[in-house]
């Protein structure tokens, strides 16, 4: 559809009623409509006026299962009316041109694929690396240009790179392939894309979440073909609130840090000869701690004790929600935020002891909650966010607290999003 034309259809009563069902949330109907106006309208400006056409990838919140995923294990994670959105078009050059909001033109040759080191921890990075690993999955690739705008916050663990990565393995599905390329591979893409083209050793459940969308619960025994299964809840009907709160923390140097977490547990995995912990058997695992103290060191088997514990707690959340039984799900979530505090240790870095936003925002949270909600950390850890379910009626309380520590808005009130990467 052209530019022009476009901009009437965002206002129409069918485009509108799109919206409803993507956010979830009536009260941001207004402010999303002005935003893809404006997207259409930047777009124009860059490219000029021509057919065009819209995707979506949103940014997710981790639920259960931290840390994880990069050892084969159980998550369960949502995507979030948080999103990215591109306005793009083919391009008749084998090139991607591409401009996020408030970012330099991107511009990635197609000719050449190859990964780059000067590319690392860059978005040309992530989108070659994404062109490569669908054209290698035998899909369509081919040059386009779009124009970025995303409210997912950057840095703070609703994975803003996993977002990107699908939006772009989106447009790359719906501009040469039909919208055929399955969301699962496009998560996988993207996690090769994160690992071998940015440089960041992640696990799949931040690109499995933003693709398949929805509250899903994800068991990656087999890594190449994960089990993935939605889980229908509606928090409203319980009368809870998701809350994430940035606390303005940065991930800048922390790259070490996350890096640490899969390699000790990888390193206790090895004690029993095997390379990640899914492999290893629970009662081995207790059975041997001395030995595996002296071997590994102490933080190794504290992180992996937090993996065992953590799959159970995975199984139990979704059993939970299955029954109806929303107190026994808050207090596995309260219980997963105590283990990583104690055993995973990924709420602060210890090269730097006197930043603790995010050890503050948990207690904070815990002075405040009680009979009201539950918290933990969201995500990665060490800086970003923290995530809480809140009680309806001590929503605002709850979050002019969070405010008051953070700066205005800086608890945001989201709900579920039930789909992943879309061309609307």
């Amino acid at each position: 559809m052209n530019t022009k034309s476009l901009k009437e259809t965002l206002i129409s009563s069918d485009f509108q009623e799109r919206l409803k069902e993507i956010y979830v949330d009536t009260g941001v109907i207004t402010y999303q409509t002005e935003r893809y106006q404006r997207a259409v309208d930047k777009y124009a400006e860059l490219y000029g006026e021509q057919d065009v056409e819209i995707y979506s990838a949103p940014g997710r919140s981790e639920v259960g299962g931290n840390h994880t995923d990069h050892q084969h294990g159980e998550v369960l994670a949502a995507s979030i009316n948080l999103d990215a959105i591109a306005v793009a078009s083919k391009s008749e050059e084998n090139v991607i041109r591409l401009l996020s909001d408030g970012y330099p033109m991107i511009t990635v040759d197609l000719s050449d694929l190859e990964a780059r080191k000067s590319e690392e921890g860059t978005s040309a990075g992530l989108i070659r690396g994404m062109v490569y690993g669908l054209k290698k999955n035998g899909h369509k690739v081919g040059g386009f240009q779009a124009f970025v705008t995303s409210d997912v916050l950057n840095g703070a663990g609703m994975s803003s790179s996993a977002a990107f990565e699908v939006l772009v393995g989106t447009i790359l599905s719906g501009l040469y392939n039909d919208m055929k390329i399955n969301a699962v591979e496009i998560a996988q893409v993207a996690q090769y894309s994160e690992n071998v083209y940015f440089g960041k050793p992640c696990g799949l459940m931040d690109q499995m979440a933003c693709s398949v969308g929805g509250l899903i619960h994800i068991d990656f025994a087999d890594p190449k073909n994960p089990v993935v299964e939605k889980v229908d809840v509606d928090f409203g009907a319980y009368h809870h609130s998701l809350c994430i709160t940035d606390t303005k923390g940065s991930h800048a140097d922390l790259t070490d840090e996350y890096a640490a977490i899969p390699q000790e547990m990888k390193k206790v995995a090895g004690f029993f000869g095997k390379e990640f912990l899914r492999e290893v058997q629970p009662e081995e695992f207790y059975k041997n701690i001395a030995k595996i103290r002296q071997k590994c060191g102490d933080r190794p088997v504290l992180r992996a004790l937090h993996f065992f514990e953590e799959e159970k707690r995975v199984e139990w959340e979704v059993a939970a929600l299955r029954d109806g039984n929303f107190q026994g799900f808050l207090e596995n979530v309260k219980e997963s935020g105590n283990s990583s505090f104690k055993y995973l240790q990924n709420i602060y870095s210890n090269k730097d002891v006197q930043n603790q936003s995010v050890s503050m925002g948990l207690a904070v949270s815990d002075s405040i909650l009680a009979g009201h909600g539950v918290s933990r950390v969201h995500g990665g850890g060490f800086a970003g966010t923290i995530q809480a379910f809140v009680a309806d009626d001590f929503v605002e309380t709850y979050r002019d607290m969070l405010d008051s520590v953070y700066g205005k808005g800086s608890c945001h009130v989201l709900k579920v999003r039930p789909f992943g990467g879309i061309k609307l």
